[in-house]
């Protein structure tokens, strides 16, 4: 079982910035491959950035230029550095660690609020 705890969310005006963090248990993050998902009210759950075991990162093109998903293993830690906010970034922020390999974990955290309000 791997618990993922989310903070650093909060109310911010547009333009503005965060940083998301998240804080992983267990032994297997150095392997995992980590993503920030978000979801907005009526909305389905989108993936927000990923980062694999390499470093290699992907962006949603909503957040391309604006939000820097990085990792440090040694903590066990992943952060979502977001600047340039507007309010339409507002959402509930979800970390997820996934494994591709045995063994097979798939876990979420509890979700952090991001509103981007004047």
């Amino acid at each position: 079982q791997v618990e993922l705890v989310e903070s650093g969310g909060g109310l911010v005006q547009p333009g503005g910035s965060l940083r998301l963090s998240c804080a992983a248990s267990g032994t297997i993050f150095s392997i995992a491959l980590m993503g920030w998902y978000r979801q907005a009210p009526g909305k389905e759950r989108e993936l927000v950035a990923r980062i694999n075991s390499g470093g290699s990162t992907y962006y949603a093109d909503s957040v391309k230029g604006r939000f820097t998903i990085s990792r440090d293993n040694a903590k066990n830690m992943v952060y979502l550095q977001m600047n340039s906010l507007k309010p339409e970034d507002t959402a509930v922020y979800y970390c997820r660690l996934e494994t591709t390999s045995y063994p097979l974990y798939d876990s979420w955290g509890q979700g952090t609020q991001v509103t981007v309000s004047s």
